[in-house]
């Protein structure tokens, strides 16, 4: 079988577009991240190919690509999902500060774990590589929560949101720093890595983007909307993207480029006060708003569908029978809730339940480890500590839920069957009502 025929390739991918979907819906049901059965899918995916001959195949750059459509989707579909009213500051403040808190108290554990374990780890590597794995994925956590009550589901959307955008932050941050290293080959002495900043040039990297970002959303706001052809979602998708790859040929924060645009359209009423107001058309700005958030939905289903399959066909399955794998992965998971269990008393009192087992680790995780320059990877990592953490998290997470929709149904059982006696519900008469009131009546 010729597995590279176009046909074949086609017949593959809309099988699994319509697989995706399909664990979607079974997901809502059961609670079950449909994450995992997208790596599931890709194991046996990988299986299939080793059979045919096709075990070889170098996966990696199409990996990358469409880990970087999928990282700048993310960090749309999260902005436009922040709705920045005055009466849920807040909630927005809680949610910042436990998904702050909790992504550095988090990064420190596992950086302290990796360092310990894994040899050839510096304090500054150990950061590197464990800051994508202390950040909340919104990619799992949004759709699993839509059950939950509305402040509790509003806190998760909010904090998980966040810790993308702090978590990708940090990791380039972290990036940016590291200092001259030696070269894993051990043949070509020093390697410099290329977007070395200071601490102080990188804080002013951030403000340049700012402001960049600002002109450059206000301006594709007011153009875009008096574009009269229908044809014009993904020709704004196609100027953000540009926007992205021309910030990072010049070493700017891109992604504060995508959050800012996204902030801006999705609060226009905040934004566009003042002298600003009289150029925006509102109505038409509002149909590009709606349209965005149904194609960035659309584009972010579809690329972390190919992603999750693909990341299962790349996965090494010897790497998940070592001890110390698994070790260290069950020490970080262990770091994450206990954290989190801390965070969440502070700031949220204690109702916590499920709030806090819900800490998945998805989407960005993958994509910020495939982003780990290659000058600084470490040998001793094995990625089976990255395939638990993500199967771990997101199956603790799936057992909370599903215990608290039981609890929370018994509740509204019992209460539906209690006896409801006739005294407390039976219409009132004229002996119910007091002399006094009886008398005014009269």
């Amino acid at each position: 079988m010729d597995l590279t025929n176009p046909y074949y390739i086609i017949i593959e991918a809309s099988v699994i577009i319509i697989l995706s979907f399909f664990f979607g819906e079974i997901s809502k049901r059961t609670n079950v991240p449909s994450v995992l059965m997208l790596i599931i899918l890709g194991i046996l995916l990988q299986q299939g190919l080793q059979y045919f001959g096709f075990g070889n195949l170098d996966f990696f750059p199409i990996l990358q690509i469409l880990g970087i459509i999928g990282l700048i989707m993310i960090v749309l579909e999260a902005a436009l999902e922040l709705k920045l009213e005055q009466d849920k500051f807040l909630s927005i403040g809680k949610a910042l500060a436990v998904a702050f808190i909790g992504l550095i108290a988090s990064t420190w554990a596992a950086a302290e774990i990796l360092k310990y374990f894994i040899d050839g780890m510096t304090d500054q590597l150990a950061w590197l590589y464990a800051t994508p794995l202390s950040i909340l994925s919104s990619a799992i956590i949004i759709p699993s929560v839509t059950g939950l009550k509305g402040h509790k589901k509003e806190f998760h959307i909010y904090e998980s949101t966040f810790s993308d955008i702090m978590g990708i932050m940090l990791f380039y941050f972290i990036s940016s720093q590291l200092p001259l290293l030696p070269d894993p080959t051990g043949e070509e002495g020093l390697e410099v890595i290329e977007h070395h900043a200071s601490g102080l040039a990188y804080l002013g990297n951030i403000l340049i983007t700012i402001v960049a970002s600002l002109v450059a959303s206000y301006a594709i706001i007011l153009v875009f909307q008096n574009i009269k052809s229908h044809v014009k979602l993904f020709l704004l998708i196609a100027v953000l993207l540009l926007l992205y790859a021309i910030g990072k040929t010049a070493h700017l924060s891109s992604l504060i480029i995508i959050l800012t645009f996204g902030l801006i359209i999705a609060n226009m009423r905040l934004f566009f006060r003042g002298p600003l107001r009289k150029l925006l058309n509102y109505k038409q700005a509002l149909h590009i708003y709606e349209g965005l958030h149904v194609v960035t939905v659309e584009t972010a289903f579809v690329v972390r569908t190919f992603f999750f399959v693909i990341f299962g066909i790349t996965i090494v399955l010897s790497s998940l029978l070592s001890l110390q794998v698994a070790m260290v992965s069950g020490l970080i998971i262990l770091s994450i809730y206990l954290i989190r269990f801390v965070i969440l008393r502070i700031f949220i009192g204690s109702d916590i339940l499920p709030q806090l087992f819900v800490a998945p680790r998805g989407l960005i995780t993958v994509l910020l480890f495939n982003a780990i320059p290659q000058e600084v990877q470490i040998q001793g990592f094995e990625p089976g500590i990255l395939l638990y953490i993500i199967i771990g998290t997101s199956l603790i997470m799936t057992f909370a839920m599903i215990v608290d929709k039981k609890r929370t149904t018994s509740a509204i059982r019992r209460v539906a069957s209690a006896p409801i006696g006739y005294e407390r519900w039976k219409a009132p008469t004229l002996a119910d009502v007091p002399v006094e009131k009886e008398v005014e009546q009269h």
